[in-house]
């Protein structure tokens, strides 16, 4: 589908993988090849979401892939709440982070989604878009409210509460390179201090 429509394909599975299951991520090429697999790092446990029961822990690196159309990043449902990822995924070039997602309605409080992506597009330098799931499953009822977020922290598009729809959003990547975290904030890090401030704490 994706080399016979010329689009860029992010999907979201569930993968058996040698006896191990993991949250995934493949990314298609808009000329049908897979570029490669993001698997969910980080693995949550708490009500309703038992993932730690199921799911291994994924990548240990922070892919970026180099498509058709631009460097994306995949940050998968709860490795978006670490900083140090979208961070990592900034430093390794993307321009764009997609962050498939399940999220429920009430799970976190009103808003917290979007303030989150908000803040890693203004802090990174590239556009954040979350596609979060939409219906019902036994307790939950999954919240949609996708959108996208530019290089300034402003939401420029975004989808109904718990309507299935498709998001069609026009992106620059030109806005990146103006962007303050590309102007001011990069150029200010002192990665020299950080290993010793976390030194794997």
């Amino acid at each position: 589908m994706a080399k016979e429509l010329g689009v860029v394909i992010i999907l979201n599975l569930y993968e058996n993988l040698n006896g191990k299951t993991f949250d995934s991520s493949p990314v298609i090429d808009a000329d049908g090849k897979i570029l490669g697999i993001t698997r969910m790092v980080h693995i949550t446990n708490y009500k309703y979401f038992y993932e730690k029961g199921y799911y291994e822990p994924g990548d240990s690196e922070a892919k970026v892939y180099d498509t058709a159309f631009g460097k994306v990043g995949v940050a998968i449902c709860y490795d978006r709440h670490y900083p140090e990822y979208m961070r990592a995924l900034a430093l390794n070039g993307a321009e764009i982070v997609f962050i498939p997602q399940a999220g429920s309605v009430g799970e976190w409080p009103e808003g917290l989604y979007e303030a989150e992506l908000r803040v890693a597009a203004f802090q990174n330098g590239y556009y954040t878009a979350l596609c979060n799931r939409v219906g019902e499953e036994e307790f939950l009822v999954f919240s949609g409210e996708s959108f996208v977020c530019n290089p300034n922290g402003e939401v420029i598009e975004r989808t109904k509460e718990k309507i299935e729809e498709i998001l069609v959003c026009d992106v620059n990547f030109l806005l990146n390179e103006k962007s303050h975290a590309k102007k001011l904030f990069f150029k200010d890090r002192r990665p020299e201090l950080y290993k010793e401030w976390f030194n794997n704490k």
